[in-house]
């Protein structure tokens, strides 16, 4: 039996594509197939990677159609945290040491959610695992921390770079927002290297 990795509000399934590519049993729940706040984790879930969209957290946050509401903001937080915590509470034995889950990673990007969570576990830039660009992002969770590749980023932040340069895989296919929440490749592969 292969290994269940959930990845939730996974987008495009960037972040755990290094797990599906090494025969992983990944489960992309995003929408529009699935809706993350009416699921139920299996059971014998390896590992959780969470990526909740983060518009009403975000300080790029300058040109909203909608007033900021970091209550909405904090359904999906609080869902993937549920989904987390159900896996969590599979206990096999009462005097168990160890996690049922090999890693949970909840992502979201420089922003008001540590007010909601505290110090992220793990704080990056794409740069410093071999992609040429800024964008600084906040990781919590229970994992290994990845081995960083650093290198030096002659590219200006993600904000002012097209996103073409960046994912153009995707240029035309998603929206920029969604370009923008993609899980940068070199990162995404570290992270899995750190957390088999």
């Amino acid at each position: 039996m292969s290994k269940i990795i959930l990845d939730l509000c996974g987008g495009t399934g960037a972040w755990s594509k290094p797990y599906k590519d090494n025969g992983y049993d990944v489960r992309v729940i995003t929408l529009p197939e699935y809706d993350v706040r009416l699921f139920t984790p299996p059971k014998n879930v390896y590992g959780i990677l969470a990526a909740p969209p983060c518009p009403m957290f975000s300080f790029c946050r300058t040109n909203a159609k909608q007033p900021r509401d970091l209550q909405k903001g904090m359904e999906l937080i609080i869902t993937c945290l549920r989904i987390i915590w159900e896996c969590q509470y599979r206990i096999v034995r009462d005097i168990q040491k160890y996690s049922h889950l090999k890693f949970w990673a909840l992502e979201n990007p420089n922003g008001m959610l540590k007010w909601f969570l505290g110090k992220p576990a793990l704080e990056f830039q794409p740069y410093e695992f071999g992609d040429n660009y800024k964008k600084k992002t906040h990781i919590w969770g229970m994992f290994n921390e990845p081995k960083r590749n650093l290198i030096v980023c002659d590219k200006p932040k993600f904000d002012r770079l097209t996103t073409k340069e960046i994912h153009g895989e995707y240029y035309g296919k998603v929206s920029r927002t969604e370009r923008r929440a993609i899980t940068p490749q070199g990162f995404a592969q570290a992270f899995y290297e750190a957390n088999t």
